[in-house]
């Protein structure tokens, strides 16, 4: 394909090569492992001194299509695809730590990396210390010699809470450090964090990439000094994705843009609708001139996304009493649908952190956490009203 190609056509147009039944749509490729011309190209290609496919836990012509397009979109120079998000953010930190090795995180994070930090990582001797999001002249402070990684996601899960991508990129070029960012909320359509000098990007691909809620997956993709290190690592505790998997999320990126376009702007008018309603004390959206950080939303992103987060004012009892009178709307932990999704992250997705834990990254009894999907505006909003 010619290098002048936009991302999104190259999400299109970079299908594996034809098979000889020059089929237009890529086939899917649901086998375990893959036979060799000779003994000789067998220990070649184990040996990597010729190019080959070994094994699906290894790679797979499905999920090299899917890294492909991926890379394209994120402007990276290799990824790998895992089987979760969590297992991609899971690779991404134990492949590039040792005993000793400290990270610094910014504390609104999702609570299953938050687990990582805290229970995880600490048996095996690697400390952190949470900075606010919000505040990076506070960063450098945390940094100690011993430091080796720079983590962060933007906007964060679920408060809605930004981090200056280009700030980052400066403190971890001055430290030395490896830049992380999880980059699910966005996705590569609304902000591109290799741009701001990001050294691994990681998704849920179950999220907004998939897009339809149907399999779980993960990407890892970043510079190839750094995949060469997570490659390794995933290749030998095998969190491979399944070359199903991988198929479908690969047809999903072909409308990635569009689908972002049409969450994005029906996010921003709930939003926008949600300020109105008598019931909700605040509404949280990037792209609100009301969000505390909407001039760095504007700088970094494109457009605001599909999340929306807002406050009720009767805690839980009113939470559940939204939720338990929903029609059309769906109960969900997940998010990134075509469908609307509710979820409330108190008794949910960060139900294991404790109440200070919750309270310091702004998750409230009374937030709900709103994936808009691609219905009627406006039956959205007449299906909340049931509950408000």
């Amino acid at each position: 394909m010619p290098k002048s190609l936009q991302p999104q056509t190259r999400a299109i147009r970079g299908q594996m090569d034809q098979t000889d039944y020059r089929e237009h749509s890529t086939p899917l490729f649901l086998t375990s492992s893959f036979t060799f011309d000779s003994a000789e190209a067998m220990a070649e290609t184990f040996a990597g001194q010729r190019e080959g496919i070994i094994y699906s836990r290894y790679n797979n012509p499905s999920v090299d299509e899917l890294i492909r397009k991926a890379c394209a979109l994120e402007g990276t120079e290799a990824g790998f695809a895992t089987a979760s998000g969590m297992a991609a953010v899971f690779a991404s930190l134990a492949a590039l730590v040792e005993a000793g090795d400290h990270i610094v995180a910014t504390r609104a994070l999702f609570g299953s990396t938050h687990q990582l930090l805290t229970n995880v990582l600490p048996k095996w001797g690697v400390t952190f210390t949470y900075v606010e999001p919000d505040q990076p002249e506070s960063w450098a402070a945390a940094v100690r010699p011993n430091t080796k990684l720079f983590v962060t996601e933007t906007p964060s899960n679920p408060g809605l809470k930004l981090v200056d991508l280009a700030a980052a990129g400066k403190l971890c070029k001055e430290h030395g450090l490896l830049f992380i960012v999880d980059n699910c909320f966005a996705t590569p359509v609304l902000q591109r964090p290799a741009d701001f000098g990001a050294d691994l990007i990681t998704h849920s691909a179950t999220k907004w990439m998939d897009g339809q809620g149907r399999v779980l997956g993960g990407l890892l993709l970043g510079t190839q000094v750094v995949m060469d290190k997570v490659t390794t690592f995933c290749r030998h505790t095998g969190p491979a994705m399944s070359p199903f998997n991988a198929w479908v999320i690969s047809k999903s990126l072909e409308t990635l843009h569009l689908r972002m376009q049409a969450h994005c702007a029906a996010a921003l008018e709930m939003a926008e609708w949600l300020r109105k309603q008598a019931a909700i004390t605040q509404v949280h959206y990037p792209f609100l001139e009301s969000h505390a950080q909407y001039e760095l939303a504007r700088r970094q992103m494109t457009a605001g996304g599909g999340l929306v987060t807002f406050e009720l004012a009767g805690g839980i009892a009113a939470a559940q009493r939204l939720l338990n009178a929903l029609e059309v709307c769906t109960r969900s932990s997940n998010l990134g649908d075509t469908r609307t999704i509710l979820t409330h992250p108190a008794t949910t997705t960060h139900s294991k952190l404790s109440s200070e834990e919750r309270a310091s990254v702004g998750i409230s009894d009374g937030l709900i956490r709103m994936s808009v999907g691609l219905e009627a505006v406006v039956d959205i909003q007449e299906d909340l009203l049931r509950g408000l």
